[in-house]
């Protein structure tokens, strides 16, 4: 566990704690560190929403599948990445997960007791008040990453959808050459839009000398004005 201790120290909920104090906090956390192979599940819809995870290796995904097979990219993980932690928190650990994370690479987590983070026990360590101001932070940022997510998906045309999102991964990467986590088919099941039409309109742009891209990769190169202002000069 000590080789994740740098990642640790760039995780939200873990600000202002010192390193020195991480080996007996993770054991008050009930912290339990998993590896999972790609295409394996690390948790399942249905299964008890009583445990914060942490991605510390690898990539994973928070899907939600409907009876028909279908499936929706709620949002992708990259380590460092904390999840599961909003259903944890309305249900106060009472209710049931209405989502899954999926592991897409061979990963390793850290599942923490979600009790434990927000109750000091008899013990009351003294690192549980940073814990609990730094999850309501840690839920805030979440809040505001889902309003993003909902600006995208209320634009009309898959062509909105698109450019919208491609702006806000610029404006978050400060350069309008980025990767992003998401192949075309995962990117559409995100963008709730069909693949092949997605991809009809990316060539289109491309040739409209809107954008350049190469798989994961882009870059944007003239921007309807109204995307521009949004990814640079909004809040």
């Amino acid at each position: 566990m000590e080789k994740f201790f740098d990642i640790l120290k760039s995780i939200s909920l873990f600000h202002g704690i010192d390193p020195a104090d991480y080996p007996r906090m993770l054991a008050c956390l009930n912290a339990s560190p998993r590896h999972f192979l790609a295409g394996e599940w690390i948790l399942l819809a249905g299964a008890p929403a009583d445990r914060v995870g942490i991605l510390l290796e690898g990539r994973a995904q928070v899907v939600r599948e409907e009876l028909s097979g279908s499936r929706t990219i709620l949002t992708g993980l990259e380590p460092a990445d904390l999840f599961a932690e909003a259903f944890v928190c309305a249900s106060g650990g009472n209710r049931t997960l209405p989502v899954s994370v999926f592991s897409v690479t061979d990963s390793a987590v850290l599942l923490l007791d979600y009790r434990r983070i927000i109750s000091s026990g008899p013990e009351s360590c003294a690192f549980h008040d940073r814990l609990v101001e730094n999850m309501l932070a840690v839920m805030a940022g979440k809040n505001l990453m889902l309003n993003r997510r909902i600006g995208h998906l209320s634009r009309r045309t898959t062509r909105e959808k698109l450019l919208s999102y491609l702006s806000e991964q610029a404006a978050l990467c400060g350069s309008t050459e980025f990767d992003i986590s998401f192949d075309r088919q995962e990117l559409a099941d995100y963008l709730c839009v069909e693949r092949s039409a997605m991809s009809a309109i990316l060539s289109k742009l491309r040739a409209q000398g809107v954008l350049e891209y190469s798989r994961s990769h882009f870059r944007l190169l003239a921007l309807p004005k109204e995307h521009v202002e949004e990814a640079f000069y909004s809040d």
